[in-house]
């Protein structure tokens, strides 16, 4: 019996991983890294799926660690087959995966010098070569385009927006003369965004599995400009270091748009930015290298005139992330994780929270137990490696910025299914917003809707096990 299972991203944001079974053959929707509280963080250490030789392909909606961060361990579990995602997909991963291995390498060897581990020695969760032959699978996909794996499945990308290559997947389902439409929405990215482009609307399908990021919250109707203006102001006005954690692939690249474009407006003077991660000045060559994934003509990004410019400084090695210990403001430090669950950022956060004049600016989502949840709500003092850290820094928080859509715009995404799927699943959100879009969609579309609970299985002529 033809079935689908979920696996990961699970009344939980992170973890992205779905199984469709059919004729003896499996494929693999997305291998996440799970983020945030610490029992989902020990579920990377589990295999990421039975079997993982057996699973057929593999197909990635895009490049954040919460869809590909456990690539790595399934291929070092044995799977072999090829790994389906964009072209733009490919070239983020092999950044992604290299600078993910290098920070689990870097962070093993710090944590067993400091001795802040209870593991004799303390482990990466996958090494550099894991990641390289994770990578020799990857194969290119361009959207629109359809391809077979096997007979039992077929599968064509659709845009989701959201970031450079971010895909929806659209699969055929085969088995005993039978045949099922089955959406993945991956990450629904917003209208109207900066760089991304607007997502494709929806598609009819027996089958929806739709991401719940924001299902119970709207994004303020208010100008992201003007907010990290007056952020930047307000900490400059008091000789600070503007903090700023940000996905290396994405909100980066958004940022730093958005800081040039507000001095060649005239409403900032030119001002010291701090790029501290490699693979952020790498992904952003990457945006360059790939106008057609944006909608926003950023080729200068890459160029001399933005990135090599006197203004904007890039930091590679430990070193000289270091050496911005002692960096006085007024300066602009961005550095990765976005929801500091690891990298660098830890250790500046360190050094600058302790300190008023500085500000911390959270510009997207915090997962639940993350540090940045912790800051967000209020954390007076928070453990960065096993230390107390007091916060006196300025905390805030950049409304309306977040590459996922809100429950209206879901909404609107939905709105270009003409007849009801069997069951539209909610994925990729709390619980709490998962059950908040499941009931809206109930009660505006009629919808028959569906939160699974982890490790479901649902077979798709409509039973759950």
């Amino acid at each position: 019996m033809a079935r689908l299972s979920f696996l990961g991203a699970i009344r939980t944001v992170t973890g992205s991983q779905y199984v469709l079974e059919a004729a003896g053959r499996r494929l693999m929707v997305d291998c996440g890294m799970f983020q945030g509280r610490k029992p989902l963080r020990l579920r990377n250490w589990e295999d990421p799926c039975e079997d993982p030789p057996g699973v057929d392909a593999l197909v990635l909606t895009h490049t954040h660690l919460d869809h590909i961060g456990r690539v790595p361990r399934l291929v070092k579990r044995g799977f072999r087959g090829p790994i389906y995602c964009t072209p733009p997909t490919v070239d983020l991963a092999e950044v992604l995966l290299l600078d993910a291995a290098h920070l689990q390498e870097e962070d093993a060897r710090y944590f067993n010098r400091k001795g802040l581990t209870k593991h004799k020695p303390a482990l990466p969760l996958f090494d550099t070569d894991d990641a390289r032959e994770a990578l020799k699978l990857l194969q290119p996909m361009s959207k629109g385009n359809t391809q077979d794996v096997g007979e039992a499945f077929s599968f064509t990308y659709r845009e989701a927006g959201h970031l450079l290559g971010a895909a929806s997947v659209d699969v055929r389902v085969r088995e005993d003369g039978r045949e099922w439409r089955v959406i993945f929405s991956g990450d629904v990215g917003r209208y109207d965004a900066v760089l991304a482009k607007d997502p494709d609307g929806a598609p009819a399908a027996d089958y929806l599995v739709m991401e719940s990021t924001y299902g119970n919250r709207r994004h303020p109707d208010v100008s992201t400009y003007d907010q990290l203006e007056g952020v930047i102001k307000r900490t400059f006005a008091r000789n600070g270091v503007l903090l700023i954690p940000a996905f290396a692939v994405g909100r980066s690249q958004q940022l730093i748009w958005m800081m040039n474009e507000l001095v060649t407006q005239g409403r900032l003077r030119p001002f010291p930015i701090h790029l501290d991660s490699p693979m952020a000045v790498d992904a952003t060559r990457i945006y360059a290298a790939h106008p057609e994934g944006h909608q926003e003509i950023i080729s200068n990004m890459g160029g001399r005139s933005l990135f090599h410019g006197r203004w904007v400084h890039l930091h590679r090695t430990r070193d000289e992330s270091i050496a911005l210990n002692s960096l006085e403001g007024p300066a602009v430090i961005i550095s990765s994780s976005g929801m500091l669950s690891g990298g660098r950022i830890l250790h500046h956060c360190k050094q600058r929270l302790p300190k008023p004049e500085n500000t911390l600016l959270i510009t997207g989502y915090q997962a639940g137990g993350t540090l940045g949840r912790a800051l967000v709500e209020g954390a007076t003092e928070v453990r960065i490696h096993k230390h107390p850290v007091p916060v006196l820094a300025d905390v805030r928080v950049l409304k309306g910025l977040s590459g996922h859509a809100d429950s209206d715009e879901l909404m609107r995404w939905l709105s270009s299914v003409d007849r009801p799927p069997r069951t539209l699943f909610l994925t990729h959100g709390e619980e709490e917003s998962a059950l908040a879009l499941a009931d809206r969609i109930t009660r505006e579309r009629r919808f028959e809707t569906h939160v699974p609970e982890p490790g479901e299985k649902w077979e798709l002529d409509g039973r759950s096990d």
